[in-house]
């Protein structure tokens, strides 16, 4: 699949995403949040990190969203531009305040885990088609969504839709299904996430978030559920991620061949796992901007979350084009003898050339 997007478009840009983003409040150390008694000032949003990740990759993007004309808001667009994303379009909302959220420090999977949201009648909730531009939500090769922004609002899951719509003047729509049952005020959720992912030329989605939304077991369930899209692409968590494009007829996970391609994931030291996700996404984005083979996107994809979950923050600059593609033209026997830990995509040359050759 190759990329072409509106390329004639006024100030096209290679990616533009759109969603909230909020102010994160991250613990200083352990423990529950009654027990933390600090914390650190961040920003946390799915598709805001998307952008951020492909801007320091070197590549030119775009966050269309709304935040309040209040402190927070003011951090969000310095902070998100100061990536080198465009932070142009994004609107401000005298009315509402900008979305925060605290959590603990640990990994969200386990159930010390918690995350406590104040984003109810945010700015970014109020977007809706007739107050955006959307000929610049639609001036890039790539637009990013995901399933959290037609959670906030009615008006936001039309924008949603008016977006996935089938038009063809559109750019290539990524959609990260980005389950979050707490968000949504009815039981209709999940159904309203297929129907968007059904939208989509690329969709990301984690087989538990299949499995906990729609009920399907397996990435050829998926692939069965979602026949519209060109790729999707099934996160499997440590094990690895399938992609499977439109025209699937068997699932070959190992040494893939044809329609179907899988990647194991890296042995990593994981420091705090919070947006490996949309690291993934990027990292898989990145590549797909460069018209790169699938295996070396889901690669590329597996490098990027690698970064970040060895990081403590929801944010971590990318490996080096350099060091990303020459660890993602590895053998599999190589690859598969990769262990990364903190710092390592700073390390020089010469470290990382020691290091891997440390690799059992």
């Amino acid at each position: 699949m190759t990329v072409t997007g509106p390329c004639n478009a006024p100030d096209v840009v290679d990616v533009v995403a759109l969603g909230e983003s909020m102010v994160t409040f991250l613990p200083t150390r352990p423990g529950r949040l009654a027990d933390v008694p600090s914390f650190d000032r961040g920003i946390g949003g799915a598709e805001s990190n998307v952008a951020c990740v492909l801007a320091a990759a070197g590549h030119t993007t775009r966050w269309i969203s709304r935040v309040g004309a209040d402190g927070f808001g003011d951090h969000l667009v310095e902070a998100i531009g100061g990536y080198g994303v465009d932070v142009s379009h994004v609107r401000r909302d005298p009315a509402r305040p900008t979305g925060i959220y605290f959590r603990t420090a640990g990994d969200r999977s386990t159930d010390a885990h918690e995350v406590a949201y104040y984003r109810a009648g945010s700015a970014a909730s109020a977007m809706t088609v007739a107050d955006l531009d959307l000929e610049a939500v639609r001036a890039g090769r790539i637009l990013h969504l995901s399933g959290i922004t037609a959670a906030l609002s009615a008006d936001c899951l039309a924008l949603m839709r008016e977006l996935t719509a089938p038009r063809p003047d559109r750019p290539l729509i990524s959609f990260d299904v980005n389950h979050r049952p707490a968000l949504w005020r009815d039981a209709h959720g999940p159904e309203v996430l297929l129907e968007l992912a059904r939208g989509a030329d690329i969709v990301f989605v984690g087989d538990d978030e299949a499995r906990e939304a729609w009920g399907l077991h397996g990435a050829r369930a998926v692939r069965e559920a979602l026949p519209e899209p060109e790729i999707v692409v099934v996160k499997q968590g440590r094990g690895g991620a399938v992609a499977l494009d439109k025209d699937t007829d068997d699932l070959l996970c190992e040494d893939a061949t044809g329609t179907a391609t899988f990647v194991r994931a890296l042995n990593v030291d994981v420091v705090a796992a919070v947006g490996a996700g949309d690291a993934f996404a990027a990292g898989f984005l990145s590549a797909t901007l460069r018209d790169l083979p699938v295996r070396d996107r889901l690669r590329h994809g597996h490098l990027t979350a690698a970064a970040t979950l060895t990081t403590p923050g929801d944010l971590a600059p990318p490996p080096p084009r350099a060091l990303a593609d020459r660890l993602a033209a590895l053998d599999d026997t190589a690859w598969g003898r990769l262990r990364l830990g903190p710092g390592w995509t700073q390390a020089d040359e010469d470290e990382r050339a020691e290091k891997e050759a440390r690799t059992p």
